[in-house]
């Protein structure tokens, strides 16, 4: 009975490493399958992600006005606790970065709540802070930018899953199937902007959906209810009156990396040049 079980578990092994390796060759000769989003059986039944919700209705987007954030991490202890990521810091679905420069510098010096002055400043890993490091240095100008993923128009981590397990949804937000994904960890090497980790308890990989479960309910993304100085901004496109339709209106947003042809649908104000 074991060495028929030994045999099995074998099989499946091997049948695992060949789709793995029939993935690669594929993404590297550029045959890239075409991907379907997994949910459309289930939306045209109407129960997917709620029996009421229509995704065909909705272009959501986010702005992040980087003018008033304060840096309390706050957003990325609200996320964590929504959507159950370890509590560490170096995994999450979305982060602060402090941007600061100093007297007679070019370039600023850039950290995050992972830095490891900032980890033993808050004593804790679960716990999240900026240490007060430039206490003494003269600062010319210094600024926090929160990042998350930027659910883009044509996202790279889709075109590269070798399986389908990252898709675009219609309402414009990246989602991961993770029944189908295989931990190949293509879409983290793909992502330009940092947004994706392996979890490796899962075996899968992980990032920020925007609270999907929260929006498709008509709630905020738990990083917007939670920031006090309302430095994040969310809502739906199609909704010409809506935060984030009048955010984009009202000021000069940028989106980060715009060279790379990934139309972001993250819009930033207040950003350095410095700032990618």
């Amino acid at each position: 009975m074991k060495k028929r079980e030994a045999i099995g578990a074998l099989r499946a092994r091997r049948l695992f490493l060949r789709k793995i390796s029939l993935a690669g060759a594929a993404v590297a000769a550029g045959v890239v399958p075409k991907v379907a989003a997994k949910s459309e059986a289930a939306a045209a039944q109407k129960s997917f992600p709620t029996p009421d919700y229509d995704w065909s209705k909705r272009q959501w987007a986010f702005g992040v006005d980087a003018t008033k954030c304060i840096g309390c991490l706050r957003c990325v202890e609200a996320c964590k606790r929504e959507n159950g990521v370890p509590l560490t810091a170096h995994h999450f679905n979305t982060w602060v970065e402090r941007y600061v420069y100093l007297e007679g510098e070019n370039k600023p010096r850039v950290d995050s709540h992972a830095d490891p002055v900032n980890i033993a400043a808050s004593g804790s890993e679960r716990e999240y802070r900026f240490a007060n490091r430039y206490q003494d240095a003269k600062v010319e100008k210094a600024f926090f930018v929160p990042k998350l993923c930027n659910q883009c128009e044509h996202p790279p981590c889709v075109q590269v899953c070798p399986v389908g397990a990252t898709y675009k949804a219609k309402d414009g937000v990246v989602l991961i199937d993770a029944k189908y994904c295989i931990g190949c960890r293509y879409c983290v090497q793909a992502c330009p902007y940092g947004a994706r980790w392996f979890n490796e308890e899962k075996g899968v990989t992980q990032k920020c959906y925007w609270c999907y479960h929260r929006i498709t309910k008509g709630l905020q993304p738990a990083c917007v209810e939670a920031c006090p100085v309302g430095a994040r901004v969310f809502g739906d496109r199609n909704d010409k009156q809506s935060p984030i339709s009048l955010f984009i209106r009202n000021n000069r947003v940028h989106v980060l990396k715009p060279e790379t042809g990934n139309a972001p649908n993250v819009f930033y104000v207040g950003l350095d040049k410095e700032v990618n």
